[in-house]
């Protein structure tokens, strides 16, 4: 199959891109020369997006702006780029014949909802959103757009929050990894089994590391992280008294990926484990620990 990956120069859209390269005639589209990137150029530019979409099966849509560029653009171009050109992109595709549309949308979107008060949050497909941003909301309408695509010309669409996922101290981005916390080449591998499920209809799912912990953890994830990392996870209370580190007394959320995992087939692998071993590798997806 043709794959079409939008945002393909951005971290996430170059691990879709190279991932998907292996079964896959790949193409990739964004504002910035990369070698992941086929076409330059603007996603709310239609004749360079049907450009692109010659010839393509799938499309996986990437491409958006985020959380830190809240400050730097506008409401009006959020909509532009994260809403409008979104739903462009699928009915262009739909013009061409594509088979299937997955979109990269985030858990951010959850806001407020995420984290309730006294206790942590417990985040699945059923949580009501509460955004807190332009960005929240800017994805929440795109999800929205593609739904009644879906429904209205019969497109297969994936739409796959995922989680935090970018370079930053170890011993949070460690911890995270148990709770609100995914590895990019784990993002690429559930858009590649999103693909080859290709499931009918209107399908959202949270992508996010694997967690020892469940619903009814919630209380003592709030007021007793420590005692209950050490009880369910001895492993990382381990490594942390190895490295003279702290485990949190509290954490705030989970992101609950098991109906990824159940429906998608799709496991995460990236777990604490392999940020200690970026760290120790100097492998910059990891920042060292601040000294304090």
């Amino acid at each position: 199959m043709k794959v079409l990956v939008t945002g393909s120069a951005g971290r996430v859209g170059r691990a879709i891109y190279i991932k998907l390269m292996h079964s896959h005639h790949v193409v990739g589209l964004d504002k910035t020369p990369c070698s992941t990137t086929d076409f330059v150029g603007d996603i709310r530019d239609k004749a360079l997006v049907r450009q692109a979409l010659n010839g393509v099966d799938v499309i996986v849509h990437t491409a958006a702006l985020h959380a830190p560029h809240v400050s730097l653009h506008s409401k009006q171009t959020f909509n532009e780029i994260n809403v409008d050109a979104t739903e462009q992109l699928a009915l262009l595709g739909i013009e061409v014949g594509i088979k299937q549309f997955i979109f990269t949308s985030t858990t951010a979107l959850y806001g407020h909802a995420s984290t309730p008060n006294d206790i942590a949050g417990w985040v699945n497909e059923q949580t009501n959103p509460e955004p807190k941003t332009i960005y929240h909301q800017s994805k929440i309408l795109a999800e929205s757009k593609l739904h009644a695509i879906s429904k209205s010309h019969n497109l297969p669409v994936t739409v796959l929050q995922m989680s935090r996922c970018f370079p930053e101290p170890a011993d949070l981005m460690a911890v995270y990894r148990l709770t609100r916390g995914i590895d990019a080449r784990d993002v690429a591998l559930a858009h590649k089994c999103a693909i080859e499920k290709c499931l009918r209809g209107f399908n959202r799912f949270i992508i996010s590391g694997a967690t020892p912990f469940c619903p009814s953890d919630t209380d003592k994830l709030y007021n007793s992280a420590e005692e209950l990392l050490t009880r369910k996870c001895p492993s990382i209370a381990a490594a942390f008294e190895e490295r003279s580190w702290a485990l949190p007394k509290s954490l705030d959320r989970v992101y609950d990926s098991s109906a990824a995992q159940t429906q998608l087939e799709w496991r995460p692998k990236y777990g604490f484990e392999d940020v200690l071993n970026l760290l120790d590798n100097d492998i910059a997806e990891v920042l060292p620990v601040t000294k304090k």
